[in-house]
């Protein structure tokens, strides 16, 4: 019996806009929960940062494209509301928009690129999901781990700083970020993903 023929992925649109989750304050600075804003100063270093779209607004030149950046100033789980403001401003569709977060399915350590699924019961995937009315949009995954069976719950770990030792490994950690970003950019998301991820449950690439 024949294979069913495969239909052929519709083509990409490139990344416009990159947004990076965390949350507002010197309190949450230093938090898992803000490694997407770590990733993101990281990749585009001194910006001339505005407050626009309840939010910080700046636009970078990254591998050759012109970007528009944003880290949402409203806490973590309305994240979709300044996002979808400036989608709208600049015409910018759900697939157009690469998104920089933590993530507690993936080791520490571990960054990988997925184009589009479900949140996860992530809070600022959830709301970008329902402002956006798409979850078609490609993200960058920082992972942070999960704390071990009885040693403190999910919504005390995201908002702690990371371990002395995590905290050795960052500056790595963040560089991978960059180098994932910087392939989503060059690439394509698709093709970034084969690049990026390695073998499910591996070491991180290096």
């Amino acid at each position: 019996m024949a294979k069913p023929e495969q239909k052929p992925l519709p083509p990409e649109l490139p990344i416009r806009a990159i947004v990076a989750l965390g949350n507002p304050g010197k309190k949450y600075a230093e938090t898992r929960h803000n490694v997407g804003w770590m990733a993101l100063d990281r990749l585009v270093g001194p910006v001339q940062w505005q407050q626009k779209f309840n939010g910080e607004f700046a636009k970078a030149w990254i591998a050759d494209k012109e970007l528009l950046l944003l880290k949402p100033g409203t806490f973590m789980n309305l994240s979709g509301h300044p996002t979808q403001a400036m989608c709208a401003f600049f015409g910018i569709t759900a697939e157009e928009v690469l998104v920089l977060h933590d993530d507690l399915d993936l080791a520490f350590g571990r960054v990988q690129v997925k184009s589009g699924g479900g949140h996860g019961g992530h809070n600022g995937l959830r709301s970008l999901h329902a402002q956006l009315a798409s979850p078609g949009y490609a993200r960058v995954r920082l992972g942070i781990g999960r704390p071990e069976a009885g040693k403190g719950e999910v919504v005390d770990w995201v908002l702690m700083p990371f371990s002395p030792i995590e905290r050795a490994e960052l500056p790595q950690v963040l560089d991978r970020a960059r180098d994932a970003v910087e392939a989503c950019l060059r690439l394509g998301v698709r093709a970034a993903m084969n690049k990026v991820n390695g073998p499910v449950g591996g070491p991180a690439p290096k």
